[in-house]
């Protein structure tokens, strides 16, 4: 990140003024609160919804597929997403961006069956550390409660200071201003609606950010008076390696997979990116909310629909800044970008501003903000979630009422908002950027990837393998990150410690050194017999006092019961469990060897066919995924929307609304018959759309009706 010094170059250069900025991170963050206030209000008018600590934190276990795919999207998809994927374009050529992609889509494609495992195994779990608690007791609970909020902090800390870095190099906004403006808006829409505003609003933020990135996609391939085609792209490409070729690259060529940097970069990211969804709340809570039939496809839609969002817009605006970097139109025409700019995530924003000017310029701020402020979203509740029953009920007030517990979520999402804020404030001040953090963060959490997984995954782990593996992992690879970068340059320095190499040693040491610590603990303390059935002992939220105060049956509510339904969940998630398994070893291998091996091994350099393929395939890929999770999630919830809309409507026009409502069962009961509501009686209207319409309430079956 820049110093302050340095700012006003950017501030003279923004191709924006610093009204735009505020009007984007307060106006459309206002915009979106507002929104989700008022869902907040429809639902619970209309689908008789009551916002209870389960409902606030779980979105009532009944979320479909394509809402969880949104909103796995969204979350996955961070400022680093877009800016360090350019990034590495910009400093590899075509192989950063696919190794961004494809080093970042296989965790959450694995993660699939975590989160199967997890929904089968502790169905009434609100994270993932309960279950760790519930195994192995309090020693090893607390260890990875610290490892859990060490990873949201740092997923944290990258979405503001990115975004932050953005807002600033495109209005002249002042940096510390965006850092705690950024937050304000995610703040009072979580606040509102928990977990399910977070999904709600994922699946606005994902809309829009993918219309955005295909319409940079088209102009810069199609419509773009300076670029306009992959053929005039690529002409331009190999005559940026011609004038400054790239080390380590076959023949210097951007248009080639073998990259040694790139490689290294590769590994890097494929490490880091395991800590970061397998011990991120934010991609369990994700996993809780969805309903049992629909956690798998959920996450594979996701995964998949995610892959085109970097590969695509790091390959288009990456090259497009290599391409356009030697001519007038780039902001730091006659000079190539500073490294420290491109670490701060600077060359989406300048291609765009090349390509586009200030159109170019207001639609990179929009994504950037509908990546920072959706990913923020969530993990604010991941770490209220953590913090709220990992912490409080679990050693402070375990009888907490469903009252206390929605208040102690509120107060945490706003104390980690300002938290969270100013330690950002903090890291711009010492000079770390985005693109250290994003290297960051596998050194620092990813020893706890593999005794997180075996949690779930084996029985056989030992107490003393999972408590003590996450902390001997994490201290050797702080000393293989530090003796390395002093080896390399004889100092210790934020520049040195972030280069490449020391990086690699960090990262690599977290993720493969807990393979041998539990090992030699299970060789010593033996393999444990663990039966899994204190997982199944998890408590949901007793939320009894808020359905009384509403004058409401707790089992009626929508997530009021957590395990309702038990057995025909566990039969859903056994066949689910046993596809997974399949289908996201398959696909890891498909995006990790079959597909990019080929080309590195023969060192392949592009030709102007060959990429012209490149990209229409990307271009394609990102077209299905805005199906995927843009367009699919209201089909699926047609019904919903459409009834919700008639009764919504009926209510403003003040007509009064009779007719046969066919009830609709939550899934694995039964319910039959029809109501026909004759009078317009407000308690009886209540019984009835809450007894025959418990449902769910994102695209399930839960059924409005008219105005109470």
């Amino acid at each position: 990140m820049d110093h302050a010094p340095e700012n006003k170059e950017h501030i003279k250069a923004a191709a924006l003024g610093q009204g735009v900025g505020y009007a984007i991170v307060l106006g459309l963050g206002g915009f979106f609160a507002l929104g989700m206030i008022a869902v907040t209000y429809i639902l619970k008018r209309y689908n008789r919804e009551l916002q209870t600590s389960e409902m606030f934190n779980t979105a009532g276990r009944t979320v479909k597929s394509g809402l969880v795919a949104s909103a796995v999207v969204s979350s996955w998809t961070w400022a680093a997403t877009l800016l360090q994927s350019t990034g590495v374009c910009y400093r590899y050529g075509v192989s950063g961006p696919f190794w961004y992609a494809s080093g970042a889509t296989v965790q959450i494609l694995l993660f699939a069956t975590l989160a199967i495992q997890l929904k089968k195994k502790a169905p009434a779990a609100h994270t993932y550390l309960e279950v760790v608690k519930a195994r192995y007791g309090t020693a090893t609970h607390i260890v990875f409660m610290i490892f859990g909020l060490a990873t949201n902090i740092l997923v944290s800390l990258m979405l503001i200071v990115g975004g932050s870095a953005t807002v600033n190099a495109l209005t002249g906004m002042h940096t510390i201003a965006a850092i705690y403006l950024l937050p304000v808006g995610v703040i009072a829409y979580t606040l509102v609606g928990g977990l399910k505003a977070t999904i709600l609003t994922d699946w606005a933020h994902t809309f829009i950010l993918l219309l955005i990135i295909i319409v940079f996609s088209l102009t810069t391939y199609a419509t773009n008076d300076l670029l306009g085609s992959p053929g005039k792209v690529w002409d331009l490409l190999v005559e940026a390696a011609a004038r400054h070729p790239v080390d380590g690259n076959k023949d210097g060529s951007y248009l080639t997979m073998r990259s040694r940097e790139g490689a290294i970069f590769f590994v890097i990211n494929i490490v880091g990116n395991f800590g970061t969804v397998f011990l991120d709340n934010g991609y369990y809570n994700k996993a809780i909310a969805a309903s049992p039939v629909h956690a798998l496809p959920g996450y594979i839609i996701g995964g998949l629909s995610w892959f085109a969002i970097p590969w695509l817009t790091a390959t288009t605006m990456g090259l497009a800044a290599l391409a356009l970097e030697n001519t007038p139109h780039f902001p730091t025409y006659p000079d190539r970008m500073l490294d420290k700019d491109v670490s701060a995530g600077l060359v989406l924003p300048y291609a765009a501003v090349a390509m586009l000017g200030k159109g170019g310029a207001v639609a990179t701020l929009l994504i950037v903000f509908m990546a920072v402020t959706s990913a923020t979203s969530s993990q604010l509740i991941a770490v209220s979630t953590i913090i709220t029953y990992d912490l409080y009920r679990t050693y402070i007030n375990p009888q907490a009422s469903g009252k206390r517990l929605i208040y102690m979520s509120h107060t945490l999402v706003v104390g980690y908002g300002f938290f969270i804020a100013t330690v950002a404030v903090g890291l711009w001040y010492a000079g770390i950027s985005m693109g250290y953090l994003y290297l960051l963060m596998g050194v620092i959490i990813s020893a706890a990837v593999l005794p997180a997984t075996l949690t779930l995954l084996w029985s056989g782990q030992n107490k003393w393998a999972a408590t003590l593996s996450p902390v001997l992992g994490f201290i050797c690879a702080v000393i293989a990150w530090l003796v390395t970068a002093k080896k390399e340059c004889n100092e210790i320095t934020v520049d040195c410690t972030g280069r490449n190499n020391p990086m690699l040693a960090g990262n690599v040491v977290a993720l493969l050194s807990p393979i041998v610590f539990v090992a030699v603990f299970t060789a010593i303390f033996g393999i444990a017999k663990y039966d899994w059935k204190s997982m199944l002992d998890i408590k949901p939220g007793d939320d009894q006092d808020l359905a009384e105060e509403a004058g409401l049956n707790l089992e009626e509510i929508p997530g009021g019961r957590a395990l309702m339904n038990f057995e025909e969940e566990q039969k859903k998630l056994k066949r689910a469990s046993k596809i997974s398994k399949t289908v996201t070893v398959l696909m890891t291998i498909c995006f990790l060897v079959l597909w990019p091996m080929p080309l590195y091994g023969t060192g392949y350099i592009f030709s102007k066919k060959f990429f012209t393929g490149w990209v229409t395939v990307g271009i394609i890929w990102i077209f299905c995924s805005f199906i995927g999770v843009g367009l699919f999630p209201i089909w699926e919830s047609r019904d919903t929307l459409a009834r919700t809309t008639k009764a919504l409507f009926c209510d403003l026009v003040g007509r009064e609304k009779t007719q046969t409502i066919q009830a609709q069962p939550v899934e694995g009961q039964k319910i039959s018959g029809d109501v026909t509501p004759t009078e317009k009686s407000p308690a009886k209207e209540a019984v009835t759309s809450i007894r025959e319409m418990k449902g769910d309430v994102m695209g399930g079956a839960g059924k409005p009706v008219g105005p109470a």
